[in-house]
């Protein structure tokens, strides 16, 4: 957080060497870039209530997108679900067998979750026979198992190939970013720009994430505020799935109601899960935050009429609220 308000949700990878990678999503880097160089130059005062609050150190920050760092290029793929590590592992019987593989093998087996290895993957068509790759232990999806795997630009597409072929025969399939849209808002995860910042400049304690925030940590930016803010906050993120099916879709902003038609929060995500019924987030009263509330969402009409009730005629169309129920806020697996 920065002042008042979240700046960013990012994945921060510690490397075996004294260092981090940081992961964060594309349209966001410069802004993220340019706070960071401003805290570790000094050139921003981080603690209103404390301006001589400056960074303990000096980091050396290193922008691996620059030109001169070619050597260090990096894509993710994200291999996600629970073959994912089988699936690992059938590519790996096909390699090359030797005292790398071996290692390897027990690495793999050995990862728990947000653990991170660097392996020399060996393998014939790769450059130098060798495939150099960072694979974390996390993913966006939710699910117990998966992988987020850090690969030179130029070698991703074979990669990929590679995966494709080895995971195909466990069920593997190429998804797109919707996807894992869907995925994340099934599990509860938060998006930034919907439960995260965005138009309701919402928090991590809104989102539920209270118990990642270290308030205790000396190095904190925006403390203050975020105490300030949870003390006074009366609303929170829920998650909730409505009772039936072919209804329409509520987008980010569609407002959500209590059993008397009062309204009590707006929709932040929504997406239609395996068995069709739609499930999503809403930031609503926190009194309306228990599961098993019951809840009614009105989705704005796509082509809402102007008519005044008492004129609509047969054949007019007017937008209905679906009956939906609170969830648990994390989809428990």
């Amino acid at each position: 957080m920065r002042g008042t308000s979240t700046m960013k949700n990012a994945i921060r990878i510690k490397m075996p060497n004294p260092s981090c990678q940081v992961v964060v999503n594309a349209a966001n880097t410069a802004k993220d870039w340019a706070w960071l160089n401003a805290v570790n130059d000094g050139r921003v005062q981080i603690d209103p209530d404390r301006p001589w609050v400056r960074s303990p150190f000096r980091a050396d920050l290193v922008d691996l997108r620059a030109p001169d760092q070619e050597h260090n290029w990096r894509v993710d793929l994200a291999l996600q679900g629970p073959r994912a590590r089988d699936i690992l592992l059938a590519w790996l019987e096909a390699s090359p067998q030797g005292p790398a593989t071996e290692e390897i093998r027990g690495q793999l087996l050995g990862m728990r979750r947000t653990d991170l290895i660097e392996v020399t993957w060996p393998w014939p068509d790769a450059p130098g026979g060798v495939f150099d790759l960072i694979i974390a232990r996390t993913g966006y999806t939710g699910e117990p198992m998966g992988f987020e795997i850090f690969v030179h630009p130029d070698w991703a597409p074979l990669l990929w190939d590679l995966l494709l072929e080895f995971g195909r025969p466990l069920g593997l399939r190429p998804v797109g970013l919707a996807a894992r849209d869907s995925l994340r808002i099934e599990a509860g995860l938060p998006l930034y720009g919907h439960e995260l910042a965005g138009p309701l400049d919402l928090r991590p304690d809104d989102a539920g994430l209270e118990g990642y925030v270290k308030l205790y940590k000396p190095f904190f930016v925006g403390r203050t505020a975020f105490r300030a803010h949870a003390a006074q906050r009366k609303m929170r993120v829920v998650r909730f799935r409505l009772k039936e099916q072919n209804v329409p879709m509520p987008n980010q902003g569609d407002r959500v109601l209590d059993r008397r038609g009062r309204v009590i929060g707006q929709v932040t995500s929504c997406a239609r899960d395996t068995e069709g019924y739609l499930l999503g987030m809403a930031y609503v009263d926190q009194r309306f935050a228990k599961p098993g509330e019951e809840i009614h969402v009105l989705a704005a009409a796509r082509k809402p009429t102007e008519k005044p009730l008492e004129e609509l005629e047969i054949g007019d169309r007017v937008a209905l609220a679906g009956e939906g129920v609170v969830l648990e806020r994390f989809l428990r697996r």
